[in-house]
Parts: C-alpha cells; structure tokens; sequence
C-alpha cells in the first residue's frame, strides 16, 4: 500500500500591495515554497497593486513536509528583485480542515532570522558519574542549510546551550552541507533542570555573524528518551508579525489531500459498480455510486471529483458513456431550458475537465497563432467610451488629436481582424476536434433535441453544446491563457483588455447572439454585425461537429499510459558535459533542444539537427536540482544516470527559469517513476576542484549529503492516469454519505419494516416510488454499503501492518 499526499494550490489574487516602483506601481510575483524549496513561480502581474494570478498547482508530495510558504516579490529589470511580504502556513494549519484554506491572508515581513531551512544530525546521551550528570552531544552534521554568503554557500558552526553552560563546534567553510562528527560534553550546574538548544550560525569575517536556525529539546525529552537522528531546523521562537495589512494580503486556496492507496485489486468491485451505474437508467437511478455522488460533492469538492471521475472512465474507455449519464440525469430535471447547464453542477463540471484533459492540444492548435498576435502586436483597442484613452490611441490618428469616434473606428477593424482569424480557425476545425469530444457532444445534442423537441427551442440543442465549447473552454483561454498553457506570461494591462474584449465576442458568439443589445454594453454595439455573420457559420460548425459516426470510445485505455514515443516535454536547454576540459565553467554549457519521451531524453543542436544523442530513461537513477553556487548559474538540474557497468553519470542542464526548472525536474521524475533501484540521495553540488562544492568532500564516489525527492512532482492536464489513486478519492468521498444512504434506502432493524409501515412513512427520498423500483433502489444501496464496508475492512488491516512494522524497526533514522 502506497501512501499519497498532496497539495492543492491556488494563487488567487492580491490587494493593497505596496508600491516598489518610481512609477507609484508594483510588478508583483509570487513564488511558492514547500520546506524551503521552490515549487513553482506565478507570472508577473505588470503595473498592478490589485493583481490576479488565478493561478493552480497541485503538488504531489509522498514525503511528509511541515510548512509551506508564499513570497510576494516586485521584478525589477535592473538589480534583485524587492521583497514585498510573506505568507507561512503550517501543514497542521492546512490540515485542520479538510475542505482547506480559501481566505484573504495578510502579508508578513521577510525577518532573516526566520528564513531556516535544513535539518542537524544530532546524538544525545544523558551520562552520570561520581561528579554528577554529564551531558554529551555528538554533532555530526547538517544538511541543505541557507546559503547566506554571496557565493551561495555559509561557513557554519554549532553553538551548544545547557543550562549556563556553553561550547562550540569548529567552522566548516564555503558548504551548505558541513560534516563536524565532534562530541561537546557539558556539565550539569545547580538548579532547575534545562533544556537543550543547539544553534547553527554562518561565520562572517566582518560583522556579525548569520543565524541559520535551532533546535531545543526540553528536560523530559532528554531525562526519557534522549534524541537521536535528524531535526529540523527551526527559526528563533517568535510569533510571524501581520503587518495588519499595510503588505497588503493575497486570496489563497490551498487543501491538503493525504491518503493511503491499497492495491488494486482491492478496489475491483466499486470500479464495477461505477462502470455498471452508467450503463442503466440515468433518470430512474438514485442508489448507485454516481448518484450517491453528485448528491453528496458542493463546492471546490466537486471539480476535483470531476476530474478524478473523468480520469476514471477515460482509463477504462467509458468517458462518453459516463458523461452521456449525468447529461440525461441534468437535463431530466431542468424544466427551462433557459437554465440548463448554467450551474456548477457536476455534469458541468465533469465536461468542463473532459475538454480539458482530452482537447487541450486542440484548444492549443486553434487559438495559439492568434493569441501570440495579440500579445506581439501590442495594438491598442477599446470601444467603452467610459474607459477610452485618447492620449495613449494617438499614434492610431495622424490628423492631430484622434476624437473618440476615431478610436472606436479604429480599434473596430482591429477587434475584427483578430476575431475573424479566431472564428475562421473554429469553424475551419472540425476535422482536428478530439473523436471524444465529438462522440460526448453528439450525445449531449441528441438528449437536449429529445428532451425539447418544440420549434420555439430549435436553438437549445446548440447552445448546450456551444455553452461548453465557447463560454467554458474557448473563451476563458482567451481572456486568461496563461492559465490555459497559451502563453508563458500574464498579459499587461492594455493586452489584457484586449483580451477581455475578444472573450466578450466570443462568448456573444457562443451565445447565438441571444443576448445582443441587452445588458450594460451597449458600446459592443458596433461589433454587432460581425458577431451576427459568425452565428450562422457557427450553427453549421456545431452540426458538422456531432456529425461522427463510432460508439467506441476514443481516447480510452490506450491513455492509461504514455506510449514510449509520445514526446511529453521538449525545449531549448544549456547542457554541460559531464567532464569539461580547461573551459571556464559559464562556457561549459552548450544550448540544446531536447525532446523527452516515455523511452528517451534525447538531444540535438536545433530542432532540425539529423543527428541526435540521447540518455534511456530506463537508465536514471535521480533527478535533482543543483545548487547555484556549484557553478555559479541559478536553474541548474542534474540527471543522474547508471550505465551497464553499474558506473553513474551525472549531466547536467541549465533551465530559463524556475518555472521551466520545475516542469523539467517533473516531466522527467515521472517518466522515470517505474526505474529500479532510485538513488536515495544525491549530491546537490558539483565535483570541481577536487571536491564536492556541497559538502567538500574530496572523493567523487563519496555517498550523496542530501536526501532526493524522485516523487515530488507537479499535477498536469496532461498526467499519465493514475486508476488507484482516482478511485481511492471516489471510495473517500461516498464514506461521507455512507449513513444517508443508510438512512434512505435501509430499514432500521428495530423499525418495523412491514408494507403498513412503509405507508405510514410515506416521506422523504422513497415516497412516490413504486415498490419495484424502491426495491431495487434498496438492493443497490445494500451492495454499495458492502462495497465500502470492504474496503474500510482492507484500510483497517493495512494500518495495522504499518503499525506493527514500525514498531519493529530501529529508531534511529
């Protein structure tokens, strides 16, 4: 049984920031940090003090952290970046409720002295002779200490308090990594037992010396089970400062997702009870998993069920099918027409992922050339009269100052000669439409039809379908495509109302211009002919769409897995070869493009290049980041290989940034995910100069000083499935409705159960069902409570296995 963690992670936006900038304004940033490593980094926000990221993360974390942090930083061009504030957040704090964290959360300064990280190998032993109790602490060495010496490294020593007494360790020069293996012994004075600190200090020539973090340990823990192993480092006992919201604050949303996934054979029979729900009467069912399910999941819940249940049914070739069902349960129950699909419900949301995880290339080859445009061209448009600027449109007039009818001409032709491309490739896209996609929408149009066949409803068949194609997946890539993998970067502010203004009529579009002349935004009036000449193209690109013949589902189990050619990352990186020559260390590095696949990391000098080398992938051992101060270049990753011989490589390549650093190191983690024999820990330094730049040892061949992190990686749309992990979350999510089902379809065995008294009752989920039908409803919600009862049973006897070998392996770390 394999345990799993996750993080999900929301950057929402942020308020009242401070200004950084000459110009009264901020270029804000966030970066996330699990256990002081980066984890991901936010776009910049131009010329903002309100900015929005909406930007998600989920990070999958198999080893237990402490505390995870938000750092709200100011770009400069020229010079480091400003600091603006922080946010830290306890993994207990996360925990505390399982829904998580969605609030606004002030912003706290950046105190030095509390940016630890690393942890102390320590071992304690409480000793007594005839001149009383002795103290001894053996302190051997640290790991991954903050780098606070410009050439990315400390010169660290150990200070050792008990009680009045006090004594240090010698100082490990230029390593993040020190080895001391000195044993401090300090004597027992008069007075009430003390604790036991032990502080880490960088040593500075001139001024005072860096604080790098503590550990302390009260006088039971030393009186009872005297430490021994590895500590965290933490930072001076103080409380975090709100600065009362003078940083300003950021909206957050972040859960925590911990589970323990059992083999997956233990899971066969709620996966046949889900695939067999989808295959009976939607409307008449009320008792399986699936209706359990989307009467059980509110909120934030139900998108990450959607996407699990989706990822689900993709695995085992049965998306349209599963989709088809909560379409006819949805529109089985909409009684206007006017409001189908308009709601969060699960069947919104489970088509809304579906397009995600199955067209995303396709969105990508639609609307890419003409976002690019927008963003390259820069070109200024509006037609709100309200939020025109004259000053910034002059160039679009050469006859002195433009009027605003000269600005609203102008930014017309434009809007136009960019939707006009963007409603081309649409309607020019059918034959590039995922095969899943047509065959869910085919089934979507034909139950809508079914269910409101009158001609005053002709157009409802194609607004269900353009109301997810539009409104859910075109539009919304349009007006944030950073968030859709469009762009690297969040658009500036004159791009992004660009943008907005593009989505709008889009969105109008979509709409079948059934809102045209309503509303506030009167001034889109003059794009009102365009938008009514795209309509009827429209209508003809939704009805050659679901034009598709095949009931066999595309997309299905082959996705399981990424088949060995599909290329899943590539890109320009700098390599530097394993063994340099009297090159200086900058000028080792050599830009290639690089292609990775589920069976190679292969590379070449473009693109074009016939010639490729490549590294199997069967053959890695680790992927890591590289200390900056190894050579000196931030970005840095290694990969660690093993040739047939058992000998390991080490290559290693240079990212643009931490962004980039991280897909990498994630693409490549779980392409290697099934190797044997991963390497426990690595060396986060470079062997230069005779030794390790990490922990100066002088051997190559000395055993790794930091621990890898081989699965931690970053969730993508475009994710290998993960069937146990999905239906794992499903088996968890009915639990919380395991005794309403109890309480609608099971007799109480102390309530008469007679047909006299089932008439008495008369009331709740059963009244008005007919007795055949309520007894089936009443079989399958027996079988369901048997099915999580098993399960239970199975989680139960793994833990218990855990707890037993726990108990029996040493202590020591």
């Amino acid at each position: 049984m394999a345990k799993s963690s996750s993080l999900n992670v929301r950057v929402v936006e942020g308020r009242a920031l401070p200004a950084k900038d000459v110009s009264g304004s901020s270029d804000p940033y966030c970066i996330v940090k699990v256990d002081d490593e980066v984890v991901a980094r936010t776009a910049t926000v131009w010329r903002s003090l309100s900015p929005f990221w909406g930007e998600e993360y989920t990070i999958h974390l198999p080893l237990d952290f402490h505390h995870l942090a938000f750092y709200v930083l100011d770009e400069d061009t020229v010079g480091h970046d400003d600091v603006i504030g922080k946010i830290s957040l306890s993994r207990e704090a996360i925990a505390a409720d399982p829904r998580g964290i969605d609030s606004w959360i002030n912003l706290s300064r950046v105190d030095p002295d509390a940016e630890v990280q690393g942890e102390i190998y320590l071992d304690v032993q409480m000793l007594e002779d005839t001149r009383g109790r002795c103290l001894r602490c053996h302190v051997l060495q640290a790991r991954d200490l903050a780098p606070r010496d410009i050439t990315g490294t400390s010169d660290p020593f150990a200070r050792v308090f008990w009680g009045s007494q006090s004594l240090e360790t010698s100082t490990i020069k230029k390593t993040r990594f020190p080895h001391w293996n000195e044993v401090l012994e300090l004597r027992e004075m008069p007075g009430a037992p003390a604790p036991l600190r032990v502080e880490l200090w960088d040593w500075d020539m001139v001024g005072k010396n860096d604080f790098l973090g503590m550990v302390e340990f009260p006088p039971r823990v030393l009186q009872q089970n005297a430490p021994r192993g590895w500590f965290r480092l933490l930072p001076f006992p103080r409380a975090e400062e709100d600065s009362g919201g003078t940083l300003g604050a950021l909206r957050l949303k972040v859960r925590l997702i911990e589970d323990r996934v059992l083999p997956s054979r233990y899971y066969q029979p709620l996966t046949e009870l889900l695939m067999a729900s989808v295959l009976g009467p939607a409307e008449e069912d009320a008792a399986s998993p699936l209706a359990v399910l989307e009467e059980l999941t509110l909120g934030d819940c139900r998108q990450d069920l959607a996407t699990k249940l989706v990822k689900l049914f993709l695995g085992q070739g049965l998306a349209g099918p599963f989709l088809d069902y909560l379409t006819r349960r949805e529109v089985a129950r909409t009684t206007d027409p006017n409001t189908l699909f308009r709601s969060n419900s699960l069947a919104s949301k489970a088509m809304e992922q579906f397009m995600k995880l199955v067209g995303m290339p396709y969105l990508h080859e639609v609307l890419k050339p003409v976002i690019h445009r927008v963003f390259e061209e820069k070109k200024y448009m509006e037609l709100d009269p309200c939020k025109m600027d004259l000053g910034r449109s002059r160039r679009i007039s050469f006859k002195g100052a433009p009027s605003e009818e000269h600005v609203r001409d102008a930014s017309l032709g434009l809007l136009t000669g960019y939707l006009g491309p963007i409603v081309d490739a649409i309607v020019g896209s059918v034959g590039r439409c995922p095969p899943a996609m047509r065959l869910a929408f085919k089934q979507l149009h034909q139950c809508v039809k079914e269910r409101f066949p009158q001609a005053e409803h002709e157009d409802v068949k194609y607004l269900a379908i353009s109301g997810f194609l539009f409104l859910r997946f075109f539009a919304p890539a349009i007006l944030t495509p950073k968030l859709f993998d469009l762009r690297d970067q969040h658009a500036d502010p004159q791009t992004s109302r660009s943008l907005l203004l593009l989505a709008k009529a889009v969105q109008s579009i979509g709409n079948l211009g059934q809102q045209l002349g309503q509303g506030k935004e009167l001034w889109m009036a003059p794009l009102h002919p365009f938008l009514l000449q795209s309509i009827s193209r429209v209508r003809h690109f939704l009805d050659q769409l679901v034009d598709v013949d095949g009931e066999e589902e595309a997309g299905g189990p082959a996705r399981a897995l990424v088949a060995p050619s599909v290329i899943v990352r590539e890109g320009y990186l700098l390599k530097r070869k394993e063994e340099p020559a009297s090159l200086t260390t900058r000028f080792a590095f050599k830009k290639r493009y690089f292609w990775l696949s589920g069976e190679a990391l292969s590379y070449s000098k473009s693109p074009e290049w016939q010639m490729r080398s490549s590294i199997p992938v069967s053959h890695i051992r680790a992927v890591e980041r590289v200390d900056e101060g190894a050579f000196q270049l931030p970005h840095v990753m290694q990969v660690l290989t093993q040739d047939a011989a058992g000998v390991l490589h080490t290559t290693y390549l240079q990212c643009k940034n931490v962004n980039e650093l991280n897909q990498w190191l994630s693409a490549l983690r779980k392409a290697s995910a099934p190797n044997p024999d991963k390497l426990a820990s690595c060396h986060p330094g470079a062997f230069r100069s005779s030794r390790w730049t990490c922990c100066l040892q002088a051997e190559r061949s000395a055993a790794g000083c930091s621990r890898t992190h081989s699965a931690v990686t970053l969730g993508d749309w475009s994710d290998p499935l993960d069937p146990d992990a999905e239906i794992q979350m499903v088996y968890r999510q009915l639990l919380l409705g395991r005794d309403q089902l109890r309480m609608k379809f099971q007799e109480d065995p102390n309530i008469d159960s007679s047909p006299e008294a089932d008439a008495e009752k008369g009331s709740g989920a059963t009244e008005g069902v007919c007795p055949d039908a309520l007894a089936r409803h009443r079989e399958a919600a027996a079988r369901l409570l048997e099915v999580l009862e098993d399960l239970d049973r199975a989680h139960e006897e793994f833990q218990q296995r855990e707890q037993q070998r726990a108990a029996l392996s040493p202590l020591g770390h």
